[in-house]
């Protein structure tokens, strides 16, 4: 008994985190299939997976941050006055974007400076200038399927233009290539059956109520 409170005492130490992490996650967690940009001081943080990623796409320079008993994490970053610089890019791969500032003066407090998501970004829903392409439009699709019959949705929240259509897979194609969305969201369940019409595009999968009658 003994040996387990001490092994126990051990694992617990290996997982502590530092504050700053432990607030980090916490906001990641409410945000899971977003890249994370996480405003410390002057710069703009990724860690972890979204680091790498990061690095990678901006080819900016990936490092690790000490995370108390929990070792190192993978980091990347850039200064904030950048962001429209890098935003951009990280939107056109692909990515949706949580960009998370801090709330409050560092001066403020004496305890670690509040933060939380103030912007989420992604392929079809962005109002940045520097993301937009403001010679086309930037649509953001809903695709559902039900049996051999396709609907889909399409907004522009930056015009206001909203759009309909329905048909067969084929005349589906056509409408998606005629306007060409910036992203397609999806129910999880339509996967498998909207999986080559979609392919080309940067898409997004939802719980399966959303697209339930009483709900769209």
């Amino acid at each position: 008994m003994e040996v387990d409170q001490k092994s126990k005492k051990k694992a617990d130490k290996k997982v502590k985190e530092t504050p700053l992490m432990k607030q980090y996650n916490s906001i990641k967690a409410k945000h899971p299939d977003a890249l994370l940009l996480f405003r410390v001081g002057d710069f703009y943080e990724t860690f972890g997976e979204d680091a790498v990623r990061a690095a990678d796409i901006l080819g900016i320079v990936l490092t690790k941050r000490k995370n108390g008993a929990a070792a190192f994490v993978d980091l990347a970053g850039f200064p904030h006055h950048s962001l429209d610089t890098y935003l951009p890019k990280l939107v056109r791969a692909g990515h949706r974007v949580a960009i998370c500032d801090q709330l409050e003066l560092p001066s403020a407090t004496k305890k670690i400076v509040k933060r939380g998501v103030t912007e989420l970004v992604t392929p079809g829903v962005a109002f940045n200038d520097e993301v937009l392409d403001r010679g086309k439009n930037n649509f953001l699709a809903g695709v559902h399927r039900a049996g051999e019959r396709i609907g889909i949705a399409m907004l522009d929240i930056t015009t206001g233009e909203f759009l309909v259509a329905e048909g067969d897979l084929q005349y589906a194609h056509k409408i998606l290539q005629g306007f060409a969305p910036s992203e397609i969201l999806y129910s999880r369940q339509d996967k498998s059956d909207i999986q080559e019409l979609t392919m080309d595009y940067h898409t997004y999968a939802l719980e399966d109520w959303v697209f339930d009658e009483d709900t769209s």
